[in-house]
């Protein structure tokens, strides 16, 4: 049985503005190319994933830092705009994050992050602490300081809530990080750097040997998902045309998150949750791209 009402998810993570160029083929060391088109979006895996689950149905509370600038004021601005609730939200001096993003033709990305005032979060208030009790999950990414990464997840632990990492941008991590975390999200590159294994199911056996539940995503091959003591659940990809894959692995983390929370199985959570990111890929930009709840059930019901 599902939720009748919003699940509260919790996210402590990074917040950017994201300067998009749009190419055909992205230039090689020393090369120029001209550009199709350029796009000023916020973005940032934190918020991202905040935008995800707002618009997924989930009632949010962000918890990041933006700089003193003009980024900064829109930034915020955004997040608001979504009914996203940012009262625990840091301003500090100087630039906020700031992301260089070129996409090509085929979808593909590749980006460069600067941190920014992301470089604030690197504790955890006792305000945060208040806010952050009753959530049904708490998301993390690793685009902010580890030091807050893992003051985040042991107030998560201390408060009882699930805490739910999505280990990109991929870095080693500690011990103490992992023994914290209740579900791992990487991608199947990702997978196998943390495990040394290629083969998802291999990949996956191996990360529920350092979690309880783990989900890799496959991109266009779907997502598999498993806990320990249980058969893997394999969920396939919606088949789409794709123009930008930016925030396909936020959208799918934010989806999943207000699924589970509201009590469906892990199937029909990797299901909602391909369908929000299906959406999400055949749009521009990162939170400019996410899909509201009704277009998710919209995309369910179509198959």
């Amino acid at each position: 049985m599902t939720s009748t009402t919003a699940p509260r998810i919790a996210v402590f993570g990074s917040i950017n503005m994201d300067l998009v160029a749009y190419v055909d083929t992205a230039p090689a060391s020393g090369e120029t190319v001209s550009g199709n088109r350029f796009a000023q979006i916020p973005g940032g895996k934190g918020a991202n994933q905040a935008v995800a689950a707002a618009r997924a149905g989930g009632d949010v509370s962000f918890f990041g830092a933006v700089g003193d600038d003009a980024f900064g004021t829109q930034l915020r601005s955004n997040l608001v705009e979504t009914g996203i609730e940012v009262s625990e939200m840091r301003t500090v001096p100087g630039s906020s994050g700031v992301a260089h993003i070129v996409v090509e033709a085929t979808g593909a990305n590749s980006i460069i992050f600067i941190a920014g005032a992301n470089a604030a979060m690197t504790d955890v208030s006792e305000r945060d602490r208040r806010l952050l009790e009753g959530s049904a999950a708490l998301l993390l990414q690793l685009e902010l300081p580890m030091e807050g990464v893992i003051a985040a997840a042991r107030a998560g632990r201390e408060a009882g809530v699930p805490t739910v990492l999505t280990p990109a941008p991929a870095r080693e991590l500690p011990a103490e990080l992992i023994g914290l975390v209740d579900l791992l999200v990487p991608n199947q590159h990702e997978a196998a750097a943390i495990t040394g294994e290629r083969e998802p199911r291999a990949a996956l056996a191996a990360l529920l040997g350092l979690v309880p539940e783990a989900i890799v995503t496959l991109g266009e091959e779907g997502s598999l998902y498993g806990r320990r003591g249980a058969d893997p659940v394999h969920v396939p990809a919606l088949r789409v045309e794709a123009v930008d894959t930016t925030a396909a692995g936020d959208t799918f983390c934010g989806a999943f998150a207000v699924a589970r929370a509201e009590g469906r199985a892990p199937e029909d959570a990797l299901r909602f949750a391909a369908a929000a990111s299906a959406l999400s890929v055949q749009r521009l930009g990162a939170s400019s791209s996410m899909p509201r709840r009704a277009d998710i059930e919209k995309a369910i019901a179509k198959g």
